[in-house]
């Protein structure tokens, strides 16, 4: 496979290497995909200022998120069909974020089960939920995450109505994957990841095959999703969803600086800045243009996050340097899943650290608490008045 310099790397043989299917399920944006190109190109046109001639000696990138001791401001994002990327992504996923020392967040869409996971585990993970109508599931679904000892509790806030997503619909995307004359066409060039997936027993999704009402085989799966979602969410509802967890919780999905401030007030731990990867509103700002004003407006009544658009160490420190006290990545790790599976996901999580380390040296940094918006130049579009 050679040498793993860049996440780029990972992604070429994860293409060649997963089915289509799956490939675009992960990149891939909502209609014209402006949003999901800008997540990334915004970050290239923020500039470093490189500095000289500063005592590198004893660097540190290790911090912490909610209260929690990390390697590095980064946590693996919740992202669903892990298990189709590779057979029992989650497990292999999580394995690799607890060796390397940052936190995994399983989703409810995964294959492996909140009880997979914790049988192949020794620390506490965090949890993500969807805010679904069916509360006595959501209720059962928060207490088998209590149970196995979750940490955290993601809610994720931007996704009352689904965004269309053209790949996912023209692919026919579902797990496991719905055998026709072009996925089968397709498969037989991917004979490694179809042996994976004949070896393991995990193809459906674990959190609602069997738990969720009406649904007891994968058949039923697509007509309850569509149903599932809640679009009368409103601030009411995620008060009640964090009451009923009554640990930390992590907002997800924020991108207005009024809901930045309102979600402050409501008493979350943290919140997200992100447009859910560009696959909910095309058309929206990057997470990266948004980061800074989110910041200044809630200061420190909460730990501000940002998703969306990192594909590298300097995206991290860039977002560091705009306020974020953590960052969450999702495709980035997901090309090293599909390429190589866990060591795939730990050559994503070297490559970025390594890429943070020293471009937070070049910047004339050794600790990534000192690290703020002087090491920036930030192009002038940027400013403004989000509100």
């Amino acid at each position: 496979m050679g040498v793993i310099t860049e996440v780029a790397d990972l992604k070429r043989i994860y293409r060649r290497r997963v089915p289509k299917m799956f490939y675009d399920y992960a990149e891939s944006g909502s209609w014209s995909e402006q949003t999901f190109r800008e997540n990334t190109s915004d970050f290239d046109a923020i500039r470093l200022r490189q500095r000289i001639a500063v005592d590198m000696a004893g660097r540190s990138t290790a911090t912490q998120m909610v209260g929690e001791d990390v390697a590095m401001p980064v946590a693996l994002a919740p992202v669903g069909l892990l298990g189709m990327q590779s057979a029992d992504g989650e497990i292999k996923a999580a394995k690799a974020a607890e060796k390397f020392g940052v936190p995994f967040t399983l989703s409810t869409m995964s294959i492996c089960s909140i009880e997979d996971v914790a049988e192949n585990t020794s620390k506490p993970f965090w949890f993500q939920v969807y805010t679904l109508k069916d509360n006595d599931f959501m209720g059962r679904l928060m207490q088998r995450a209590k149970d196995a000892k979750c940490s955290a509790l993601v809610i994720t806030v931007d996704l009352q109505v689904l965004g269309q997503r053209h790949k996912d619909l023209k692919n026919g995307l579902s797990a496991p994957p719905k055998l026709t004359a072009a996925s089968i066409a397709n498969m037989m060039t991917k004979i490694p990841w179809g042996l994976e997936m004949l070896g393991t027993k995990r193809r459906f999704f674990g959190n609602i095959v069997g738990h969720a009402q009406g649904v007891t085989d994968p058949s039923s799966l697509s007509s309850w999703t569509a149903e599932a979602f809640d679009p009368s969410l409103d601030w009411d509802r995620i008060k009640e969803l964090m009451d009923m967890w009554g640990g930390k919780v992590i907002l997800k999905g924020i991108l207005d600086v009024e809901d930045a401030v309102k979600a402050a007030e409501l008493g979350a731990d943290a919140i997200i800045v992100s447009n859910h990867g560009g696959r909910q509103l095309d058309g929206a700002l990057s997470s990266i243009r948004m980061l800074e004003p989110i910041v200044q407006a809630v200061g420190d009544k909460v730990e501000v996050w940002m998703d969306s658009g990192i594909r590298s160490g300097q995206d991290i420190l860039k977002a560091r340097a705009l306020g974020a006290k953590g960052t969450m990545i999702g495709r980035a790790y997901v090309y090293g899943l599909g390429a190589k599976g866990e060591a795939g996901v730990t050559d994503t999580l070297n490559v970025l650290h390594k890429e943070l380390d020293l471009s937070m040296a070049l910047c004339g940094r050794r600790n990534i608490e000192d690290v703020d918006r002087d090491i920036l130049l930030v192009p002038e579009r940027f400013a403004g008045n989000y509100t």
